[in-house]
């Protein structure tokens, strides 16, 4: 089997386990706004797939301005420092997805996949899909560990590349 640096296996397992982000986008103002998604991996594509409502100021923010982050974080555990959580900012291009589009369709299955739960929201005619494109990030795997990550490392981690 071919050799995954044990960072990257940490970076898999975090993207893998944890189901929401802390999704940061810029207001209108310029003001960094920061709000909950829940997301998926949609490893063909290499891109994290959110659902979002156009209700919600995030939607109209990242329509507007297309540059995001995400923080996936590791849970606390109880009796353990939370300074040392586990956890990786992610930084990426948001774009909405067509419906009937080949993409939009994968994207979709992939969320869905992940939220099986949530597929009535897909019949609601505010809701879109919206697949980010990851350009970088920056991953703290614990107390003092902590390092950029290029593209082709977090597509690794998140199952569109085979490891090395």
């Amino acid at each position: 089997m071919p050799h995954e640096s044990r960072l990257t296996r940490e970076l898999r397992a975090l993207l893998h386990a944890q189901r929401t982000a802390a999704l940061g986008t810029t207001g209108d103002d310029g003001a960094a706004f920061v709000s909950m998604v829940p997301f998926a991996l949609e490893p063909t594509s290499g891109c994290l797939v959110i659902h979002v409502s156009g209700l919600a100021a995030h939607t109209r923010y990242l329509k507007d301005r297309s540059r995001v982050s995400l923080l996936v974080m590791q849970s606390e555990v109880a009796g353990r420092p939370v300074h040392a959580l586990p956890r990786v900012t992610l930084e990426g291009e948001a774009r909405a997805l067509s419906s009937g589009s080949r993409e939009g369709q994968v994207c979709r299955a992939a969320y869905l996949a992940r939220f099986p739960e949530a597929e009535f929201m897909t019949q609601l005619g505010d809701f879109r899909f919206v697949a980010i494109e990851v350009t970088g990030a920056r991953h703290v795997a614990g107390f003092g560990v902590a390092r950029d990550v290029e593209r082709e490392e977090v597509m690794r981690a998140m199952g569109a590349v085979s490891p090395d």
